[in-house]
């Protein structure tokens, strides 16, 4: 920072103390100014109690500035004449009224405080929570906040979400509390981080912190690693990972002048406290059963804030509470890996529809903006191109099997890996981040249900008699409407037909279709008993 921004900065935080000082100068000057006005009158009349030599005219006079001398009487022999009477009336007014206006600025300036803002989070740490924190201490800013509360319950949360959490507090005007609440809530992971970062860290009873080593990918449901301490012999990964942690959350507490062998203790062992351990070992300031406790306990404390330190006032600050609106609601929901997953899927299944079956529209539009939806979720979220792709190629042999006459084996295969895709592919192993394994039954049972309902009925019209064609008419019978020689016509499905093979026989006589030669049949006397019905 120049030289010039301190000192701009060192002046702002004295701006109360200036006013105050100003006031006081300007009520003096004031009474000052009244008190020569009443000299230059003259005093009291003589022989009174307080009399007192009057100044002489040429001697007011001469100390006045030169552009105010004009029409200033010269020889006013000690007493005021009648114009000079108005004008000590008005003078004097005038001084008391700035002076009454020096006592009442700083007054003013104490009552109308600064409000404290306050922003709840519960649930995992996300990108939608990140957004939602910039937005907040924007708008702080804006209205020159004296304080963001953060109340935090988390059971951690993303890494880049919370780093971006973090460097927006540290870059903030406007001083951010953590406030771990209410009773029964934990800042665990990457709350732990959040907490070290606030320019006051406070806990409400019967809530904990900690548990902050960063935990290995894997599949949702599955047991963290065991912390690198107690591991054989970790690998290269998990070494950057714990010692990059390390580092952060060390120099978060430097930073902020808290514990930071605990910190460190929170990552490589993933230690915990209670909040009442938090505050006797240096890592919070403060213990709140509230909010306005809270703000009770912190009222007059300084913070250093960047450059500059500021005094909190908070004590009798307004207090207006940050609710979510619908972008918030919407982000969230969104985010949520098990939502976008949902959305993907419905997505994939309404396009197929309508690109089967075209015309309906409907399917269409649905399967279009559930698609772009679920994708926009997805992106937000770290993915596993691993399981990105099994799901992927899940969704495209069910899709085929709809095509292709292979009897449920891509069905088959298709659930198989579409179930481990989505399994997968969520890249973090952070409660609540994971999707969950009754959402990807629910979705694996709803796709065999649509495909192997799909293949039955295939299966059904493949056994079914055929209704049209040459070999619809093999064993049909029929009636010979009139012959010449070996051929004739013949009536078959209430068609008439040309038939061959008809020697000896008479007409109105039934006959059977035996074969087919082009446009002609060959037919043969009806045996009863042995034969298919006529369609007419």
């Amino acid at each position: 920072m120049a030289r010039g921004e301190h000192a701009e900065a060192h002046a702002l935080d004295h701006v109360p103390q200036l006013a105050d000082v100003l006031g006081v100068l300007t009520c003096g000057g004031g009474v000052l100014a009244a008190h020569a006005c009443f000299l230059v009158d003259g005093g009291p009349e003589p022989g009174s109690r307080n009399s007192a030599r009057p100044i002489p005219a040429r001697v007011a006079r001469a100390s006045l500035p030169a552009g105010h001398r004009r029409g200033w009487p010269r020889h006013c022999g000690g007493r005021s004449i009648p114009g000079m009477r108005m004008a000590r009336l008005w003078l004097c007014s005038l001084a008391l009224a700035a002076g009454l206006a020096g006592l009442m600025q700083p007054v003013a300036g104490a009552g109308a405080g600064a409000p404290v803002l306050t922003l709840a989070v519960a649930g995992p740490i996300g990108p939608a929570t990140a957004l939602r924190l910039q937005r907040a201490l924007q708008r702080a800013r804006e209205q020159q906040a004296a304080l963001l509360v953060l109340q935090l319950d988390t059971p951690g949360g993303l890494d880049v979400a919370m780093r971006d959490i973090i460097k927006s507090m540290l870059a903030s005007p406007v001083p951010v509390a953590v406030f771990v609440a209410p009773q029964g809530a934990r800042a665990a992971s990457a709350g732990t981080f959040i907490l070290y970062a606030a320019h006051v860290a406070a806990m409400a009873p019967a809530t904990n912190l900690g548990a902050a080593t960063p935990v290995a990918i894997g599949l949702p449901g599955g047991a963290p690693d065991k912390p690198p301490a107690a591991a054989s012999a970790p690998d290269a990964m998990t070494a950057k990972r714990l010692n990059d942690a390390v580092a952060y959350i060390r120099g978060l507490a430097q930073l902020r002048g808290r514990n930071a062998d605990w910190a460190e203790r929170a990552v490589r062992e993933a230690a915990s406290l209670d909040a009442r351990a938090a505050l006797a070992q240096g890592v919070i300031e403060v213990m709140a059963a509230d909010l306005p406790e809270l703000l009770r306990r912190i009222d007059g404390r300084e913070l250093q804030l960047g450059e500059r330190r500021v005094r909190l006032a908070t004590a009798q600050a307004p207090v207006q509470v940050l609710e979510p609106d619908w972008r918030d609601q919407l982000l969230a929901t969104l985010s949520d890996p098990g939502v976008a997953l949902a959305l993907m899927t419905l997505g994939l299944y309404g396009l197929l529809f309508e690109f089967a079956s075209p015309g309906f529209v409907l399917p269409g539009v649905v399967g279009g903006v559930s698609l772009l939806l679920g994708l926009y979720g997805l992106q937000m979220l770290p993915i596993n191109h691993a399981g990105l792709a099994l799901l992927l190629l899940g969704l495209g042999f069910m899709v085929a099997e709809l095509f292709v006459p292979s009897f449920g084996v891509l069905g088959l295969g298709g659930l198989a890996a579409f179930a481990f895709g989505a399994a997968m592919l969520i890249d973090s192993g952070t409660p609540g981040l994971a999707i969950p394994w009754t959402l990807i039954a629910l979705l694996c049972l709803s796709s065999a249900a649509f495909i192997f309902g799909v293949v039955g009925l295939a299966l059904r019209a493949r056994r079914r008699p055929q209704v049209g064609g040459a070999a619809a008419l093999l064993g049909v019978r029929g009636e010979l409407i009139e012959h010449d020689g070996d051929t004739g016509w013949a009536r078959v499905n209430g068609t008439p037909w040309r038939v061959r093979g008809v020697a000896g026989l008479r007409p109105g006589q039934p006959v059977q279709v035996t074969g087919v030669d082009g446009l002609t049949l060959r037919v043969r006397a009806a045996e009863p008993g042995n034969d298919r019905e006529e369609v007419r």
